[in-house]
């Protein structure tokens, strides 16, 4: 295609569909205000992972005792009492410039035009792009709106905003806290509540609705509860923070029934706002809120004429891989070759211990729907590679349509959950039925075994 695409945005949705656009021969300019990789590279998925690694070790030292002789446990200590807060930063930090630094070069590559600066719509064939020390305006043919998101921090929490953390400046916190409350147990919520209660931080996890991982499966709520309980975090389920306030230099929250809660740090994660106050939607006709862009088409991405949108701003998924995919499929259309986006088998993961992760109906969503269903589960317990990395805890389960045989979801919990659940999501694409999925062949000693053995009950 011989077109100027414009795309706004470089996170994990706009850089997948630059290149995709450039690839199908597109003319592409990308214009990003912040940093190339997003709010996922820097400040989202890619640090969290960083942080939870180390955190992993660091729990996997205080298990080698029950290998190693009593004489080993001070040594164990010491190691522990050595954790340097620094270093672990700044290794989180070199991963996210070294991914940073491959999506520019992949730009020069696909002679993808980058510029650092502000967009905002002009009319609707027009941006003006503001820079440092220079405004510019860039003519385009079709458009695809990938600004990205930022934490949601309502009041009360702006009355003690010197203590306040969100999941984009936890990462830069210059020292750990000895207390952490964290708001909201949702997937940011339990992945910082496993970080730092493994690093050794007092943990309180407040959550207004009455089971974390509200969202998932029940019983992956319940086993992500007790996992977090033996590693010492206070759970506040069904409590909501009326007021808060500072003490001493201390964050004080006021909870349900005048519950005061001190701690040194708050890590608010309740929720997503997006990118689109600087773009001036109305000089296009579009109109927008909180949650995203109005009107976008839920498979073509389409919102109106040549303009899509990919990622947060769509209001669809609010998870990295779901707008790259988007980024691709908006990318196909404007090119002309059409491509549906699937957001029903877009695969959740977080990153607890035990891992957990979906896609798919859940049982208790496919029964909403009046579907009648099978459910077959299996249990860790019996699985040889999860005893071998004493790492039992957890199931499989596979919702099937009782009538027709066909996958309608699965849920996962247990090592390596966010990769094994990759096999769940090709099935339900492919529109396999469970009796198909029952003749693949997994690897002996693997989780992943676990399929079959839910599969045959």
């Amino acid at each position: 295609m011989s077109l100027k695409v414009a795309v706004i945005g470089a996170g994990p949705a706009g850089y997948p569909a630059a290149l995709e656009a450039a690839k199908l021969g597109a003319e592409v300019t990308v214009i990003e205000k912040s940093l190339a990789g997003g709010v996922c590279l820097h400040s989202g998925c890619i640090p969290s992972k960083s942080l939870l690694d180390a955190a992993h070790r660091f729990d996997a030292v205080r298990g080698i005792s029950a290998l190693c002789q009593e004489s080993a446990a001070p040594a164990a200590e010491k190691i522990l009492k050595a954790l340097d807060w620094p270093k672990i930063q700044k290794r989180q930090q070199l991963v996210s410039q070294k991914l940073a630094a491959g999506i520019l070069a992949l730009f020069r590559q696909a002679k993808i035009h980058y510029i650092e600066g502000t967009a905002s719509f002009k009319d609707a064939h027009t941006l003006h792009i503001t820079q440092k020390e220079q405004s510019q305006e860039l003519t385009f043919d079709a458009v695809i709106i990938a600004a990205g998101s930022t934490a949601f921090v309502p009041p009360p929490f702006d009355k003690i905003n010197t203590h306040i953390y969100d999941n984009s400046t936890i990462f830069q916190i210059p020292q750990l806290p000895k207390r952490l409350a964290i708001i909201g147990a949702g997937a940011i919520g339990c992945e910082f509540a496993t970080l730092m209660s493994s690093l050794g931080i007092e943990v309180h996890l407040v959550e207004m609705q009455p089971r974390l991982l509200p969202i998932m499966d029940e019983a992956v709520s319940r086993l992500v509860a007790q996992s977090l309980q033996k590693r010492g975090v206070v759970l506040r389920l069904g409590q909501t923070v009326h007021d808060a306030r500072l003490e001493e230099g201390h964050p004080v929250l006021v909870l349900d029934k005048d519950e005061l809660l001190e701690a040194d740090a708050v890590l608010v994660a309740i929720g997503r706002q997006c990118n689109l106050a600087e773009l001036h939607l109305e000089n296009i006709g579009l109109e927008w809120n909180r949650k995203g862009i109005v009107g976008v088409n839920p498979r073509t991405l389409q919102v109106k004429e040549h303009i899509y949108a990919a990622g947060d701003v769509t209001g669809l998924a609010l998870l990295a891989h779901a707008g790259s995919r988007q980024g691709i499929v908006a990318a196909h259309n404007i090119g002309g070759q059409p491509m549906v986006y699937h957001n029903e088998w877009v695969p959740n993961a977080v990153y607890t211990v035990p891992e957990v992760a979906g896609v798919g109906l859940t049982r208790a969503q496919a029964q909403a729907q009046g579907l009648e269903i099978k459910a077959q589960k299996a249990f860790m317990l019996a699985n040889g590679r999860a005893l071998t990395m004493a790492a039992s805890e957890g199931f499989v389960e596979i919702i099937s349509d009782k009538n027709t045989g066909r996958l309608l979801g699965a849920t996962l919990a247990g090592p390596n959950a966010s990769e094994i659940i990759s096999a769940f999501t090709v099935a339900l694409e492919a529109g396999f039925t469970a009796e198909q999925l029952q003749q693949v062949i997994f690897p002996h000693p693997t989780v992943s075994e676990a399929i079959g053995d839910a599969l045959a009950r």
